[in-house]
């Protein structure tokens, strides 16, 4: 059987949650798949890391398909490849489908959100700044959509997912809080069309370190230092960035002698300006620290070197970075979230995470009750214990066999 796989977002240099799920899926298939061939579709040459990852299993081979455009790659050239070699399964991991493509087709929905709280994501609107070229895409899309859709990135959001529930053969959720969103925002979609297979965590960097040098030299690396909470993620509206930010400030309020610091690590994203406009308000400059994105095999040094994982975010669809706050035994405050109950259960001190003073007393709880955190530590390496890239990849295999 030949199997296609939308690998170019895991083909991309700055990956987050999404992009991670494409990456890790797709090296532990070529680990566990020794039967299937597999043709990974990447709109760029495909990177070392991703060559790396594959390159053990020949069954593996890289299809970049060339576009002369910087949208619409999906659509446009993906969609021609499947009309002129279409494979036996087509996955798409994390994106839209093509336009065309074979009848057992998988999507990956990791979530919804954008439909419960559109203000959480940027939408570009046409305007005077946009170009012609955008203008003129934009008045095609609304021509060909009668209207419905235009050409902004949460239209696309909308009218792609919908294109996914009623094209693709199978959905896969990553959650089942996903998959209950999902149904209760898409009545049309039957059930046992949708299938939860639960993300992972890469087991062999996220774990306890006792190497303090090696921590250290990655503390160093880029200018951090004993105590801090630490956030992993984009720094925007739906991760709730500013709310963090505030609460941080009144748990210094509070503590005015803590040495404790904030470490937000990730890109910026939609409502970035306003975080920095928070830090500036209360004067926190050189206590909130944002090193950027940075290189996963930092990652794991930094997690072990935390005195608590800090994780506000409105929406998720399941929560990687949890995961792997756990699996390194520190202790996590978490936003009280269905899905992170769902993920995460009892291994983790919840907060509102609506309410800048519930997360400033869980921030401060979780820095002086020992004795909590020692638990937390214990039940939060034993939770990670049934997740893993492997599971995911294993039970995605399934899935795409019962096609």
């Amino acid at each position: 059987m030949i199997i296609g796989i939308d690998a170019s977002r895991a083909n991309l240099k700055h990956k987050t949650g999404t992009q991670w799920y494409s990456f890790y899926l797709i090296k532990n298939l070529a680990q566990i798949d020794k039967t299937n061939q597999y043709w990974l579709y990447v709109n760029e040459p495909p990177s070392l890391e991703l060559v790396a990852a594959v390159k053990e299993n020949p069954n593996f081979i890289f299809k970049f398909l060339e576009w002369p455009f910087l949208s619409f790659w999906t659509l446009g050239r993906l969609t021609l490849e499947m009309l002129i070699k279409r494979p036996d399964v087509l996955f798409i991991p994390a994106h839209g489908l093509p336009l065309f493509g074979p009848r057992r087709t998988i999507n990956t929905i990791h979530d919804v959100a954008f439909v419960r709280e559109q203000n959480l994501y940027f939408s570009s609107k046409a305007s005077a700044q946009w170009n012609v070229s955008k203008k003129i895409i934009n008045g095609l899309v609304r021509v060909l959509t009668f209207g419905k859709y235009g050409a902004t990135s949460v239209d696309y959001l909308y009218w792609s997912t919908a294109f996914s529930l009623r094209h693709a053969k199978k959905i896969i959720a990553v959650s089942e809080f996903t998959k209950s969103e999902i149904i209760s925002l898409y009545n049309s979609v039957p059930q046992n069309k949708v299938d939860v297979i639960y993300n992972g965590y890469s087991n062999d960097l996220y774990k306890p370190l006792t190497d303090q040098n090696q921590q250290q030299v990655v503390l160093n690396k880029y200018g951090l230092d004993y105590p801090f909470f630490l956030y992993v993620g984009r720094l925007e509206k739906k991760k709730n960035t500013v709310t963090l930010i505030e609460a941080f400030a009144l748990f210094m309020e509070e503590n005015p002698d803590s040495p404790m610091h904030l470490v937000l690590i990730g890109d910026a994203g939609y409502g970035y300006d306003e975080v920095k406009y928070v830090i500036e308000e209360f004067d926190l400059s050189d206590r909130v620290i944002m090193p950027g994105w940075l290189d996963e095999v930092d990652l794991p040094a930094i997690f072990n070197a935390a005195s608590a994982f800090v994780f506000p975010s409105k929406h998720e669809g399941f929560g990687i970075p949890v995961l792997q706050a756990l699996a390194c035994g520190i202790p996590a405050i978490i936003s009280d979230l269905p899905v992170l109950r769902e993920v995460v259960g009892e291994a983790a001190l919840y907060f509102n995470q609506n309410n800048r003073r519930s997360v400033a007393m869980a921030m401060d709880r979780i820095i002086k009750d020992e004795e909590l955190r020692r638990e937390l530590k214990e039940r939060g390496l034993k939770q990670v214990q049934s997740f893993s890239w492997e599971k995911c990849a294993t039970e995605t295999l399934q899935l795409i066999k019962s096609l």
